[in-house]
């Protein structure tokens, strides 16, 4: 955002998010197959390439996304940390969107002269991408409601939580980009559901929030924020998030699926068509722009399609070893709280990865997080460990006393 590079290489947060799970792999000598041959699939499509035009800033591009997926599951696994570890965890995910955010606040005009179109708006988002943007405001906003709802401490003040919870959301919501912030309510949801579906006898053993309480105003804080940013774009919120556009909203289009997600429904029609042509091997890494007849020259937006396309049935199978470590997260703890907390971090990593393919690191660090055991002071029983599964505690500090 900042135009800091060569001095902060662009996308650093990729490859440096590579080296760490490698020397991370090799310092604790990880073994899980499953997310090895998550690896392995992803190695043919380097060796295939039937456009000729694929560059290696393309490969790398693309490619980093899916085998950091791989690699933060084989390094996150099975590794236990306390529940006050965790928590920082969060924080620490937390203070550099208040950079982005103070940044895009900076270098977003008077809110009088932005123009609010039936599009994304780069003006509201510093300029820069709003879908990347809009990922981290969103993710940062998801992030702060989990401390806010469970009472976790984050600065102290609960107004005050609620406040950077609000500003978070309005400054995502006024950037227009719609994957982003629909990711973060995603997260929302799916805490909201574990706590909700939570027993009388869990919420008495693990201390939780009563839901029936927080609900309504954890829905006038967001509604809330709808409210005020769609009266501050006269009306123009609610027809975007309605799939409207400048064409549809005149008459001169027709609103579909594929104008509704801007695109990418052609893209991915397109990714699939590739694949039917090429089922086996794939037309290899970074291709699949070059030879789509859909959308020819846009890169992938679904990393599913995308995998699909430039994999073949490598990717089919990556993809399918991915969708079984998310089922064995769905129920990771017995403490609602805290499975509630890491299937909603795999379901914001797969889900960004529908609208951003995995072009961030949002979606391989959001997946391995969501691998870890946390464990639990109220948790008087722990579950008993596989003969053939080693559980290796790593950065485990004194448990949380709230």
């Amino acid at each position: 955002m900042a135009g800091a590079s060569p001095f902060i290489p662009y996308e650093m947060g990729k490859y440096l998010l590579f080296l760490l799970l490698i020397g991370g792999i090799f310092k604790y000598r990880t073994t899980e197959w499953p997310a090895f041959w998550m690896v392995i699939f992803l190695i043919p499509g380097l060796l295939i390439e039937k456009s000729g035009e694929v560059s290696f800033l393309d490969i790398m591009f693309n490619f980093m996304g899916p085998l950091n997926a791989a690699l933060a599951i084989l390094f996150f696994r099975g590794k236990t940390v306390s529940k006050s570890m965790m928590l920082h965890y969060l924080r620490l995910m937390i203070y550099p969107m208040v950079a982005v955010f103070s940044y895009a606040i900076f270098r977003t005009p008077d809110i009088e002269e932005v123009e609010f179109s039936l599009s994304a708006n780069s003006a509201a988002a510093g300029g820069f991408g709003s879908n990347q943007v809009s990922t981290g405001l969103g993710l940062a906003a998801f992030f702060v409601f989990i401390f806010w709802i469970n009472r976790w401490r984050l600065t102290g003040f609960r107004w005050l939580d609620a406040l950077i919870l609000i500003l978070f959301t309005v400054q995502g919501l006024l950037t227009f980009s719609r994957g982003g912030m629909m990711t973060g309510f995603l997260g929302v949801f799916v805490v909201l559901y574990y706590l909700r579906t939570a027993s009388k006898i869990q919420i008495t053993k693990y201390r939780l929030v009563r839901i029936g309480k927080y609900l309504i105003p954890a829905f006038v804080l967001i509604l809330g924020s709808f409210f005020v940013v769609n009266r501050i774009t006269n009306g123009m919120l609610f027809l975007r998030y309605q799939g409207e556009t400048a064409g549809s909203y005149a008459g001169t289009k027709e609103k579909d699926l594929n104008l509704i997600t801007s695109g990418r429904l052609d893209i991915f029609l397109g990714d699939l068509e590739l694949w039917a042509d090429h089922p086996v091997t794939g037309v290899g890494v970074a291709a699949s722009r070059y030879l789509r007849e859909r959308m020819t020259g846009v890169v992938a937006h679904v990393e599913l399609s995308r995998l699909f396309a430039e994999h073949g049935l490598f990717g089919l199978a990556y993809f399918i070893l991915l969708s079984y470590y998310g089922f064995k997260v769905v129920r990771s703890s017995p403490n609602p709280a805290l499975s509630g907390l890491l299937f909603a971090l795999f379901a914001v990593g797969l889900f960004t990865s529908f609208h951003a393919a995995m072009r961030t690191f949002v979606s391989p660090l959001m997946i391995g997080l969501s691998m870890l055991r946390i464990s639990d002071p109220q948790q008087t029983k722990q579950p008993e460990k596989k003969d053939n599964q080693t559980f290796t505690p790593i950065l485990v500090e004194g448990e949380d006393k709230k």
